[in-house]
């Protein structure tokens, strides 16, 4: 629905608070994506989320299988999220916001994206070394990126504290 001025609900709902949405996962570049939206949710006044997806296996039959090993994946996602949280509580201040989705990670975070209005920018780390972004980059920048409601910020995996401290301030007023 349009609101005075031409803005939707959605719109307005993912300016009341700044969210930045980190996808956490074992990739050598995520930390500096995780330092970047700490220290720029604290130079903005805004939060930060995690997000991370546990795959189903798929034993089919052996439904016993299937939950063990997904209660196992859960509490390891649960582990990992727990980890960096205290780091980016450490940077900001306050704890961030914890997403674990269930499925393909890609689309798990697509849809978390599309069903929760608060997340308002996505950051992610690129690839060092001279190889591609990343496959999550990739895919978004590509035939996804029209599936995207929300700005994505893609920082280089290989800048140091000092450059990511550099970045991430607020510019001043004028």
């Amino acid at each position: 629905m349009a609101l005075p001025g031409g803005k939707s609900d959605h719109a307005r709902s993912r300016q009341s608070e700044r969210i930045f949405l980190v996808v956490v996962d074992d990739s050598d570049e995520m930390p500096v994506a995780l330092r970047y939206a700490s220290l720029r949710a604290r130079a903005t006044g805004g939060r930060v989320a995690l997000f991370t997806s546990v795959e189903k296996e798929g034993f089919g039959h052996w439904a016993a299988v299937d939950d063990l090993l997904e209660a196992e994946q859960r509490e390891e996602a649960e582990a990992l999220l727990s980890r960096y949280a205290e780091t980016v509580q450490g940077v900001t201040g306050q704890p961030p916001v914890l997403y674990i989705r269930h499925g393909n990670p890609r689309d798990s975070l697509l849809k978390l994206i599309e069903e929760e209005p608060s997340v308002s920018i996505l950051v992610l780390a690129a690839g060092t070394g001279g190889r591609n972004p990343g496959p999550l980059i990739s895919a978004l920048t590509g035939k996804l990126h029209s599936r995207l409601n929300i700005p994505v910020t893609i920082v280089p995996g290989n800048l140091s504290d000092e450059d990511l401290e550099a970045l991430s301030q607020a510019a001043p007023l004028r």
